[in-house]
């Protein structure tokens, strides 16, 4: 799945026991009292240890988790959606605002084929900061110190230092 492209839904076998897994583990995540409490469960649904410096304001929703890499001193809002099958790494020092949706997974247009998924990464880079309500879609590049316009949807790479908006997004401002 990491390696993109086309999956036929007979071949989703083994990643639909590590979907059942990260849905009973959910409801524990999303009951956190606490942010070690929130970094034990998510560590676990993902697979690896959440650095103390990151926060993740629960409710956050992820579809399988174990492709989902988190740097240092990240910030995730309420009630985010990662779907993570085609993998989503996010860098140090990102800032995710509330209802943020990263997808990478699709469906293929042809209607013969529309159960198969084509997944392909999302990578945000180093002190991005994406706006509430955002959409990124599969294999989309944030930039580097880049900005994502709250209700954005994003279809193509962000280069660094910008700030994109709209819909689709589109280039408002080069960062000095």
């Amino acid at each position: 799945m990491l390696a993109g492209g086309i999956i036929h839904s007979d071949e989703m076998g083994e990643a639909w026991e590590v979907v059942a897994r990260t849905q009973r583990l959910s409801p524990a995540l999303n009951a956190s009292s606490s942010m070690d409490e929130m970094r034990e469960w998510l560590s676990e649904i993902i697979g690896s240890e959440i650095d103390k410096s990151t926060t993740v304001f629960v409710p956050f929703y992820t579809n399988f988790g174990k492709h989902i890499k988190l740097g240092k001193n990240i910030f995730i809002n309420h009630a985010c959606s990662f779907l993570d099958l085609g993998g989503i790494t996010i860098e140090d020092d990102v800032l995710i605002g509330p209802r943020v949706n990263l997808t990478t997974e699709n469906h293929p247009v042809d209607p013969t084929k529309r159960k198969h998924l084509d997944v392909k990464s999302i990578r945000i880079k180093r002190n991005a900061w994406i706006g509430a309500g955002a959409t990124i879609l599969p294999g989309v590049t944030i930039g580097e110190n880049s900005i994502v316009a709250a209700g954005a949807v994003v279809n193509k790479d962000v280069a660094d230092n910008t700030i994109v908006g709209g819909i689709p997004a589109k280039l408002i401002k080069v960062i000095e």
